[in-house]
């Protein structure tokens, strides 16, 4: 399914540059218009932009969903983060979701809301960052919303298929299971650091770290290849790994204890921390928005090769570190 060609895309009024135009010049479904043109739909989508709703074909009858909101100047600062980093940050997150509950995202609908004034080449760049990403996931956008707002304000609403699987709650942790991680933390963390402080990049390991910050990079495919071993619970670390697996620990009834010498803590965060004097390991343990996943696994199931074993799953509650208690850090919404 293929919406109208780019070409076909709505002139802007009399006068104006198409590189002056904003969005209350060219009016809400224009915009829409731009946002939809020459995009194609994966086989998925049977119905895409044009209608009340989407409608995305099933593969054995469910549907996995999740919503996050991002707002300007809670979620992201525009002298941060180009317009093209806010639109793969808002499906990262989303398609995370999916990914924690072993689901294949299929499709996202979008709710954006922005001032009148906001120009054309914002809206154009995040709609280009939003498919890029979508993409990258194995997904589409199928349709969404435009309002006038103060600020500018992105809602993701992800639609993924289990694929005739059971989902992955965070509730199947037992005791005698292993901990496991597929992506890292930490970067995130390091790269607001450096931001905040107006740290400008330096080297890779300072770029890298503000890179992760603006767009994070779920390890999406590894949630599936989590459900297809048969991993008992899992969860995406976007508040924090300790958090995060606090989450898991109280749904289930358990306690998990963290190995921090298996678990590490990679080059460009402890080079981070080194500059702005700060213990790298608290960014690891507390530092949120990586969206890495962790999962619970039985001791002789095969956990998959792109996953790393860091902890264990034993009788009492709560999470310790090295075995001992620690207090929970991490990111908020609030």
């Amino acid at each position: 399914m293929i919406a109208e060609s780019r070409e076909d895309l709505p002139a802007p009024p009399d006068g104006a540059r198409a590189e002056d135009a904003t969005v209350r010049d060219t009016g809400e479904f224009g915009v829409i218009r731009r946002i939809t043109a020459g995009r194609e739909q994966p086989a998925a989508t049977l119905i895409g932009p044009g209608d009340d709703a989407a409608v995305v074909s099933l593969t054995h009858g469910t549907v996995v969903a999740s919503v996050d909101m991002l707002v300007e100047g809670r979620h992201f600062r525009t002298d941060w983060s180009s317009p093209h980093d806010i639109g793969r940050k808002s499906i990262a997150q989303n398609a995370a979701d999916m990914a924690a509950m072993g689901a294949r995202p299929l499709t996202f609908l979008v709710g954006l809301g922005c001032p009148a004034d906001t120009p054309l080449a914002v809206t154009d760049a995040l709609n280009e960052g939003l498919w890029e990403e979508a993409s990258a996931a194995g997904a589409g956008i199928g349709g969404g919303d435009l309002v006038q707002s103060p600020h500018i304000t992105v809602s993701v609403t992800a639609l993924g298929d289990l694929d005739g699987r059971r989902a992955v709650l965070r509730s199947g942790a037992r005791p005698g299971d292993l901990i496991a991680m597929a992506g890292e933390t930490g970067y995130s963390a390091a790269g607001l650091e450096l931001l905040t402080r107006g740290i400008a990049p330096a080297d890779a390991a300072t770029r890298e770290c503000v890179a992760i910050h603006r767009v994070p990079r779920p390890p999406y495919r590894e949630g599936v290849s989590a459900a297809e071993a048969g991993a008992h619970a899992m969860i995406d670390t976007s508040d924090g790994l300790l958090s995060d697996l606090g989450h898991i620990a109280r749904a289930s009834g358990v306690r998990i204890n963290i190995d921090t010498a298996a678990l590490g803590c990679p080059e460009p965060v402890r080079a981070v921390a080194a500059i702005c004097g700060t213990d790298a390991m608290s960014w690891v343990l507390d530092g949120g928005e990586d969206h890495a996943l962790v999962a619970a696994f039985a001791p002789e199931s095969a956990v998959p090769k792109n996953w790393r074993l860091i902890g264990s799953v034993s009788e009492g509650k709560g999470v310790t570190v090295d075995h001992t208690s620690r207090s929970a850090g991490g990111w908020t919404s609030w």
